[in-house]
């Protein structure tokens, strides 16, 4: 299957590249910085330098690569847990505009790919919530597939010594339970937490 993967560098980005490379797929992995291309072309996938928010860009790169599935997996989070709170109207816009962008490239591009989005598995407070609620009907609306996570923990996340609060999953553990949304019905949710 041909997988244009959004967000290909990020903390699960990069670890679902490798599952979906290792399962025989070929993949696009978008990424907006261009230092970050070798590192996804030595676990084999295709490297795309660009910008979520460069709607004819996106459209063009998605058009291009000719995907039956587009993975959403963009956040815009900072490094630092502390700063969480400075990104949040980045993160909400990530979900609007650049959810919007990449369906706006799906339609485009023939046989219109399906998209599996990044969600969360708990409720966020304010525009947050707002914005999370919004992208959810989008791609659903759209016959997409949301995949609502718990909160991350282990290498590279926020939490890599301590267990944050629940829900919660451990991030190689995630993306392994990401893959069968692949094959799951549109319009479907999949949660993906810790039982």
């Amino acid at each position: 299957m041909r997988i244009f993967l959004a967000g290909a560098t990020g903390v699960i980005g990069i670890r679902l590249v490798e599952l979906l490379v290792d399962a025989g797929h070929h993949v696009a992995g978008m990424t907006r910085s261009a230092d970050k291309e070798e590192r996804l072309a030595l676990l084999g996938a295709e490297p795309l330098v660009c910008d979520v928010y460069d709607a004819g860009a996106l459209r063009d790169a998605v058009v291009g690569f000719r995907p039956g599935v587009l993975m959403h997996q963009l956040t815009d989070l900072p490094d630092d847990l502390r700063q969480l709170g400075e990104y949040a109207g980045a993160n909400a816009r990530i979900r609007r505009e650049g959810t919007a962008n990449l369906l706006a490239a799906a339609a485009a591009a023939p046989g219109s790919p399906r998209l599996i989005a990044q969600s969360v598995a708990w409720t966020l407070e304010g525009d947050g919530g707002a914005a999370v609620e919004e992208m959810e009907r989008t791609v659903l609306g759209a016959g997409g597939v949301v995949v609502r996570y718990g909160r991350f923990y282990g290498p590279g996340t926020f939490s890599e010594t301590e267990l944050p609060p629940e829900p919660r999953i451990q991030i190689d553990t995630a993306a392994r339970r990401t893959l069968p949304a692949l094959n799951a019905a549109p319009g479907s949710v999949l949660t993906v937490v810790e039982t």
